[in-house]
């Protein structure tokens, strides 16, 4: 029988190609190597799923040979690629695309082998794969051997000495020590004393500065706790018989053969504990305890929360020997961590949401911190959500998952209550001194406007602002809309700028400050009150926030002419100048995406720690994890701005956030306190937020989801269509809603069809969106039908139309 090779290529399509592997590659090919295959009169690079001998499906003259091999070694280890097909089964992906979320650039060295054997002539697509490779740098690092007494003397005797002390170091940075560095190396190595090696130069910023190695604190009993029954699950990794946490989706329902239940200890744990709490320590011992078991280690955190000082808290633990994964990446560096893993160099991972597919070796823990966060969700491309995705690969892989949270997402706190996750608990601050801030609500329907004028700068807010700069102490300002104006509206018509492109409003964005007036130099007489923010825009940009349309301030109103342009609402930028008006003895920045440029976000938060910024006015950037000592007022300006948006998630969104920010507040000796604006202090949300009642807002919310069938009740996915032409979107959706209403599964009525209707943001980027929402209580009947859909999308629907599955949705806009 002829020896054939199942191959995933980089196209839009779920299955696999088979292609026989020729007599020359027979003992090479193995699943998890790339591959150069011949597909549509192309060459592609394809991912070996699977090599057997067996009589074709097809007739075997249609079937290609495979090109070349690419990989001697497979790209993707067993574990992972198996993970990655559970993947894209689960979401309905191609195979292809998401293979290529985990895959490595493709050496330049890789590219002249295959030159070399002829294999780039002709039609040669490499899609989207990156070439890297280049420059490289040489390091020397001491052996275990040891040199004879008296036979070393000078350099080569100074350079293994400061070797052994600090470890490998680039042969360059010898040099600009010792000037025969390169003489006295290559005399150690031949007596085996020192090993050179070459590789891509590290241009990371996250390992730019050394780090002194610390010393781990003392857990208080919370942590011990929490650390212990970690550290015990780790234990139980290589017994027979330990526990398995059951995947997100019931296995049957994928279509999967489902793992016998084996009753032991836990795997899989919800790391609950306030703001504050030492959630960090707990992890780092956690790591610690599983490299001391020669297993890997992954940390995903939020990319908002992919800190300097975040990773300077792991590596002045673990040293430079761990992997940073992140979007600022460039290729060579992304390739660079993805070999020392591949390689196992390096057995600690921390990233961000794409960390999940990196190829750990031995992978026995990992570890999701913030895990309710949003941007766990892949929005664009294969819509997977990693904290789900993490639960499964850990459960495929037989390792240990801590989810960690000081305000749990509702799924999160489901799955404790079905058993599949194990919650422990961190109740208090991890520093004795410290204590959960005071929280006060503000209602802006009793209080006016302070000395600022603007109703958004309450006049509790501004004496608390006075007393905090009083005290030589700091503040944040939370805001979560940037600009300086959210619209910009006709006074004579009451037209509203929008994006010609987006059902949305524009934003105006002015710049440089303008209003706020110089600092008053030391020992200068108090100035008067501030001067009112001239409500005329002059200058500035328009922008949209969703397709990044930029443009100039019109003169006049595109609907009447009028040049009566008002600014609409308080954007982050509008906000920092009023402070500064407001207190221009105060030093003020600000912190959201319009500042936040490649290091400079590092760069404000740098200074608020050094204490040269008094008040840091900011967006949800401000809220994830920074630990700024000397905070101890933080003034949410608009807390109902994220609560009315038309979204079931939006209650838990916002009360996150309010916990998140509030929490920035008396992290040490000195007590905090929170100041909360809102038209709404009732709501929910504000109310538990300000009591700090976590597990009260999470029996609400659960409680109020189940009453009108909302997950964790129910399981959804989301229909996404959209069109240039409304028709033919509009068209599309109602195809589909109504293909879905007469499957087996929609006609038993086991799953609910809602729609089609109309996206609430109805056009973006010069696309019209429509939608169609499934709901069941059951996982198996969605995944039917959704399975039923996937063939009227290949064949019944009008090409012009673009269609995506979302299951799980988090974004509902």
């Amino acid at each position: 029988m002829p020896l054939l090779a199942d191959v995933a290529v980089p196209v839009p399509l779920s299955q696999a190609f088979t292609y026989e592997v020729p007599a020359a590659l027979a003992g090479e090919v193995r699943p998890g190597a790339r591959v150069l295959c011949e597909f549509h009169r192309r060459k592609l690079l394809g991912v070996v799923l699977a090599v057997s001998e067996r009589s074709a499906a097809i007739d075997p003259s249609k079937i290609k040979p495979l090109a070349a091999l690419v990989d001697a070694r497979p790209a993707l280890p067993a574990e992972l690629l198996s993970f990655l097909q559970e993947l894209a089964a689960y979401y309905f992906a191609p195979i292809g695309e998401v293979l290529r979320l985990a895959l490595p650039a493709i050496e330049r060295e890789q590219v002249r082998a295959l030159k070399a054997q002829g294999e780039l002539d002709g039609m040669l697509d490499l899609g989207r794969a990156k070439q890297v490779g280049g420059r490289k740098v040489a390091y020397a690092t001491a052996t275990d051997a040891v040199e004879e007494p008296g036979t070393l003397r000078g350099q080569a005797a100074a350079v293994l000495a400061l070797l052994r002390a600090n470890g490998e170091q680039p042969v360059a940075r010898l040099e600009e020590r010792y000037g025969n560095a390169r003489s006295a190396l290559k005399k150690l190595a031949e007596r085996g004393l020192v090993a050179l090696d070459e590789r891509e130069p590290p241009r990371d910023p996250f390992f730019r500065l050394p780090e002194e190695r610390d010393v781990p604190p003392e857990l208080n009993p919370a942590q011990a706790e929490a650390a212990a029954r970690i550290d015990a699950a780790l234990a139980a990794l290589s017994e027979p018989g330990r526990a398995a946490l059951s995947a997100p989706g019931d296995a049957e329902a994928r279509g999967a053969a489902p793992r016998e239940a084996r009753p032991a200890g836990p795997s899989a744990f919800l790391l609950f504990g306030v703001t504050g709490s030492g959630k960090t320590e707990v992890y780092l011992r956690a790591i610690k305890s599983c490299l001391d078991r020669g297993r890997g280690a992954l940390v995903m955190v939020p990319e908002i929360a992919l800190t300097p000082q975040l990773v300077a808290r792991f590596r002045a633990r673990f040293g430079d020997e761990l992997a940073v994964l992140h979007s600022g990446l460039s290729d060579a560096d992304r390739h660079a961590m993805w070999a020392s893993l591949h390689g196992g160099k390096v057995r600690v991972a921390i990233g961000a949401r794409s960390a999940l597919f990196a190829p750990v070796p031995d992978l026995g823990l990992i570890l999701v911190d913030e895990e309710h966060d949003g941007s766990f969700k892949q929005e664009e491309g294969v819509r997977y959500h990693a904290r789900d995705m993490a639960l499964l690969r850990a459960h495929r892989a037989g390792a240990v998952c801590v989810l960690g949270s000081a305000t749990p997402s509702i799924e999160s706190v489901a799955l404790v209550r079905r058993g599949k996750l194990v919650e422990l608990r961190l109740p208090e601050r991890a520093h004795r001194e410290a204590s959960l801030p005071e929280v006060t609500r503000v209602d802006l329907r009793r209080f006016g406007a302070g000395p600022s004028g603007d109703p958004l700068i309450s006049l509790p807010l501004h004496r608390a602002l006075e007393r905090t700069l009083a005290a030589k102490e700091q503040a944040i300002l939370f805001l979560n809309r940037r600009g300086f104006a959210p619209s910009v509206v006709c006074g004579s018509c009451g037209n509203l700028a929008t994006c010609s492109a987006c059902s949305v409003a524009l934003t105006y964005h002015r710049g440089r400050r303008r209003d706020a007036r110089p600092q008053a130099p030391a020992g200068a007489p108090p100035p008067g009150p501030p001067a009112p923010l001239d409500e005329r825009p002059q200058g500035g940009l328009l922008r949209c926030h969703y397709c990044d349309y930029a443009g100039p301030l019109p003169e006049r109103c595109a609907s009447c002419g009028s040049r009566t342009l008002l600014l609409e609402g308080l954007g982050t930028e509008r906000l920092e100048a009023t402070i500064a008006a407001s207190f221009p003895e105060a030093r003020v920045a600000r912190l959201d995406r319009d500042v936040a440029g490649k290091d400079r976000s590092q760069a404000i938060l740098a200074r608020m720690r050094e204490g040269k910024i008094d008040i840091l006015v900011g967006t949800q950037m401000v809220t994830k994890g920074h630990d700024l000592p000397n905070v101890t007022l933080v003034g949410v300006v608009n807390a109902d701005a994220a609560l009315g948006l038309p979204d079931f998630r939006a209650a838990e969104r916002g009360f996150q956030l309010l916990v998140q920010v509030a929490g920035r507040a008396g992290r040490r000796d000195r007590p905090g306190r929170v100041l909360i604006q809102t038209r709404n202090p009732e709501h929910p949300a504000i109310a538990f937020a300000a009591a700090h009642d976590v597990p009260g807002f999470l029996e609400r919310e659960i409680r109020d989801r189940e009453e009108v069938g909302y997950p964790p009740a129910t399981r959804l996915a989301l229909i996404r269509i959209d069109a240039v032409d409304e028709g033919v979107g509009r068209g599309a959706a109602a195809k589909l809603a109504a293909h879905a209403r007469t499957c087996p599964d929609g006609l038993a009525r086991r799953v609910e069809v809602l729609g089609p209707s109309a996206a609430p943001i109805a056009r973006l980027r010069g696309r019209y969106r429509f939608r169609v929402l499934l709901r069941a209580r059951e996982r198996g009947p969605l995944r039917g039908t959704l399975a039923a859909l996937t063939g009227l999308m290949r064949d019944g629907i009008d090409r012009n139309a673009r269609v995506i599955i979302d299951v799980d949705p988090v974004a509902m806009l």
